[in-house]
Parts: structure tokens; sequence; C-alpha cells
């Protein structure tokens, strides 16, 4: 069995296997096939324990691996509903047999495969019913959606007036996250809020999505989308580092700065990381992500959806757990912390913001030991910026909590008053 798993993962990260997250399944199915037809095999020509009966495991799963690998991610729509009570009854009957035809000390060899089977099998007949009840695609879009060059976003604006604000959220957050900040803004300006590629509305993407494409993307977006500067960009989280990285590439265009707990950029000193994209056509970073990827058939990412986001209004919670629960959503967050290195290099080369409006804010509660620190450098990069400490809120909650959210939103007006007004922050 653990000849198996090794086989599986390596077939998983292999060359010749596509990394989509359905064939990489189909090649991790084949190894557990594999074990288990190593399992019958072996037991017959070696022990006094023949175990005949573990060949059925071995042409269920071998089945399953070809048929993922034949056709990939739409086989899943047959599979997953016949895959979770098919596996369900095989672990029972499976488990029976092992008390039948091993011995007691053998037993307790397969129960660790049992324990991890049957949860596997709760957890994707969980996932098949609650997605048919609850699914991304029972959410009409608002907005549109932008061809950026090989893949589309989607874009939505709301209210009028002048600069205009770029809502960018954190690492594998989608627009829907906004909901307190968006309609808030937009009473006083113009505010567009986008899902960056493979969440939300949103398609995925082939290139690597680092800080530089990201950035890249949203410039294409904003031009296509007939949505001209000046801009304020407001980034959470791994935003900052978008929003950073997009004012280094495009400083005429930016107005203006708000970064919300923003992630740090790497040192100047740093040596620059390779992405995934660096080593060819054979990316092993993609085929584990496709990988991890396929948890949520199993129900995890619908899970850990169900245990956030419970402070945002009712619609925007709902559209932000059924795209969380998707196995392209969660593709597309792995990938984001694959290459956040990059990404923090590249938000460092905006070192100077020309005195340009700039608020920084900071949750007051459970940062981490040089968090502040990295929070008050931040505010170094323009001589008109203010950096504000929120106490009591938390990380997420300076989006999600209505609360705070507030004074996010409150950040945001300060620093197009200061650009309207061409004054220095708090000035009138």
């Amino acid at each position: 069995m653990g000849t198996g798993l090794v086989v599986g993962v390596g077939l998983a990260v292999a060359p010749f296997v596509p990394a989509e997250e359905g064939k990489v399944t189909g090649a991790l199915l084949l190894g557990f096939a594999l074990g288990w037809a190593m399992l019958a095999f072996l037991s017959v020509r070696f022990s006094d324990q023949p175990q005949r009966w573990v060949v059925v495991p071995a042409v269920f799963m071998g089945v399953g691996g070809l048929l993922l690998l034949a056709f990939g991610s739409p086989a899943h729509g047959v599979l997953k509903w016949v895959w979770p009570p098919a596996l369900l009854v095989l672990v029972v009957w499976m488990f029976i047999r092992s008390r039948q035809q091993l011995h007691s000390g053998s037993r307790w060899l397969l129960y660790p495969v049992f324990a991890v089977l049957l949860p596997a099998s709760i957890g994707g007949a969980y996932e098949t019913v609650s997605g048919a009840a609850v699914d991304p695609s029972d959410y009409p879009m608002s907005g549109e959606l932008v061809d950026v060059g090989g893949h589309s976003l989607h874009l939505r604006c709301t209210g009028s007036g002048s600069p205009t604000v770029i809502l960018e959220p954190g690492a594998g957050e989608m627009s829907s996250g906004l909901a307190w900040i968006e309609p808030a803004v937009a009473g006083d300006t113009r505010v567009c809020v986008y899902d960056r590629a493979g969440r939300g509305w949103s398609e995925a993407a082939d290139a690597p999505q680092d800080a530089s494409e990201i950035a890249t993307d949203l410039h294409t977006l904003l031009e296509r989308g007939d949505v001209p500067g000046p801009y304020l960009l407001a980034g959470h989280s791994f935003g900052g580092l978008y929003v950073l990285t997009f004012a280094a590439l495009y400083p005429d265009e930016v107005a203006g700065m708000v970064l919300v707990d923003s992630t740090a950029p790497a040192s100047m000193t740093t040596p620059a990381p390779t992405t995934p994209g660096d080593s060819g056509p054979y990316d092993i970073p993609a085929h584990i992500s496709a990988l991890l990827s396929s948890t949520a058939r199993l129900g995890v990412g619908r899970l850990l959806a169900q245990s956030d986001y419970g402070s945002l209004p009712p619609q925007s919670r709902d559209e932000t757990r059924a795209s969380l629960a998707t196995p392209s959503h969660l593709k597309s967050a792995i990938d984001e912390y694959l290459v956040a290195n990059a990404s923090a290099k590249q938000a460092a080369t905006l070192t100077d913001f020309a005195g340009k409006p700039l608020v920084v804010l900071t949750a007051g509660s459970g940062s981490s030991s040089g968090w502040m620190e990295d929070q008050d450098h931040l505010a170094t990069l323009s001589t008109n910026s203010a950096h504000r400490v929120i106490e009591g809120a938390t990380h997420a909650a300076l989006l999600h909590d209505e609360q705070y959210a507030a004074q996010t939103t409150q950040a945001i007006l300060d620093v197009i008053s200061s650009i309207r007004n061409d004054t220095r922050l708090g000035e009138s």
C-alpha cells in the first residue's frame, strides 16, 4: 500500500501527465490501484493469507483513474454521483472481508487505509449533494466579462466621479468579499471590483499569477473595460502586493493608495525567486496545485467556507462560499501562494510613491511579530501618508466585518478628498 501511494504521487507529478485537476487525480488513483493489485499478487504468492478479494478495490480505483486520465475533469460529472456511494459500500465490504480473511495482527495494517477512504466517501457525497443545492452558477453575475488575452475577467463598476477606486481583495478572496466597502464608496465616486483569474466569475489563466501578471491583467481589464484613470488603488493582504506592483508599472495612472493590512514587499537585497513558470514545460508546482485542488471534490473547500464569511451581507456571503468550494477557486488560491515570493519581490520595485496620498491600515489584533514594523515601513513610501492601527480588528475583519469595514471605507474617502483638493491627508 505504501508503494501504491509513492507510485501514485510520482505519477501525479510526472511530466507526461497534464497539470489538470482531473488528470492528476486519475494518475494518483492508478497508483492506488497498483498498490491494491500488489497486495493481491504478493499475498497469494508469498504468504499464508492470500487476499484475492483486494482485486476489487484495485479494479475500482483503476477504472476511475483511467476514466479521469482519458476524459479529465468532465468525467467528474458522472463520477461525482457514482463514486462516493460506491466507495462507501466498498469500504464497508472491505472491512468485513479483512476481518474474515486476515489474522487480527494483520488487519491493523489496512485499518488506516479504511480510515482515510471512509471520510473520503462521506466527504465526496457531501460535496456532491451540497454542490447540487448551492452552486456558483446559481448566482448570476453582475457586471461584465472582459477578455484580457487568453482568458476573461469579471469586472463590475458602480457610482460616478473621479478618481476611480479599484478594490483588490486578498489571497484566495473574490469581489463579493468587498460587499460592505463597494457600495459605501460608490456613494462618493466610481468604484470597481473584479475577480482575479480562476475565482468568482473570472476564467482561469494559463500563466502563473504573480503580482506582475496580475497587475498587467488588471491594467488590460481597465483599458478594455473602458475604465479610465486616475485610479485610487486599495489592496488588502496579498492585494497590497498587487496594487504596489501596479503603481510601480503604471505610476502616471495612480493618484493614491490605501494598503489594508497589506503583506509586506520583499527586501530589494533578496535574490529574485524562481516562479513555477520558469522551469519550462515540466512544472512540478502546477501538478501539486492541481492535486491539492482536487480535495475540493471531498468537500474540504465547502467545509472551510461554511466556517467563515458570516459577517458579510447574506447574498455576498453565499456567493463567496459557493465559489470558494470549487476546485478552480482552490487551485487559483494555491497557485497564488506558490508565487508569493515572486510577488513580494515585484512589489518591492515601488520605492517612492512621489508624495501621493497613502493610508496604511493595520489590524490591531492577531498580528505576528514584525508585522507592525513592516506596516510602518510601508507608510514611508510617501511623504503624504498616514498609518492607522484599527484596534480590535483582525486581518479579515477590515473587509468582512461591517464595523471595521467602515473604517477601511473612511480611509479610502480620506484619500479621495486629498486627491480632489490637492491637500495633505488630514487637512481640510
